[in-house]
């Protein structure tokens, strides 16, 4: 386990002092290690509280960088900041994959470059890095990984729900409509499925951690499909 604290403390410019809380932090559920009360140890908890201290600190970058902005905005942009593809992306540009530990059938499947799998381990990471070494280490990661993507969006992006509301509108339509389909997973890592339907066009679903993202996710979806068609 030094071996692999030594290797990962290159790219993220962090060394633990408590290497079980880094190996958690990198074991994917598909390996089913299990504790002395045998319990399933996986990244899930660590990705839970991750998720929390990401959007904290990125809130408070966001808040230092423009302080004309209104809540609505900056609301905006943490969105953009926080979703999932941006998180893979950062996790790919450290090649967070290659120190996720899996079992040979997820690895074989793609594991270690599945988007949402370096998603769950970066967030775990950053959980594993709160715990170990507080506010003030993982700041300093997220900050250095997050600074220059908020500084490069120009202007708060439109949320996809708002840019699809808005083409339903324009073109006379009924407004989207949203619909729960499933919730599964268990009550600390909950995942929601949510379709959205609008005239002329198949129903598109898509899955998330929050309703309010897997909302987001169903309207750019739709959102590809009108662009393609029109």
């Amino acid at each position: 386990m030094k071996s692999l604290n030594d290797a990962i403390s290159k790219i993220i410019d962090y060394k633990f002092t408590n290497y079980a809380i880094l190996e958690e932090a990198l074991t994917h559920p598909s390996v089913n290690k299990r504790n002395s009360k045998n319990q399933i140890v996986s990244y899930e908890r660590l990705e839970f509280l991750g998720d929390s201290v990401l959007n904290m600190v990125v809130s408070a970058i966001l808040f230092k960088l423009f302080p004309e902005e209104k809540e609505g905005a900056l609301a905006k942009r943490k969105t953009d900041l926080v979703c999932g593809s941006t998180i893979a992306n950062v996790a790919k540009e450290i090649e967070l994959g290659n120190f996720i530990i899996m079992n040979n059938s997820e690895r074989c499947n793609g594991g270690k470059c599945n988007l949402k799998n370096l998603e769950n381990s970066l967030e775990a990471l950053i959980g594993a890095i709160y715990i170990d070494g507080g506010l003030e280490s993982v700041e300093k990661f997220i900050i250095r990984h997050w600074e220059k993507l908020a500084k490069d969006i120009l202007d708060p992006p439109q949320d996809p729900k708002t840019s699809l509301q808005e083409w339903t509108q324009r073109n006379k339509l009924p407004l989207p409509k949203y619909e729960l389909v499933k919730q599964t997973g268990p009550a600390h890592n909950p995942e929601f499925t949510i379709s959205v339907c609008i005239e002329s066009y198949d129903k598109v679903s898509a899955c998330a951690p929050s309703k309010k993202i897997a909302e987001q996710k169903a309207a750019e979806l739709i959102l590809e499909k009108i662009e393609k068609t029109t």
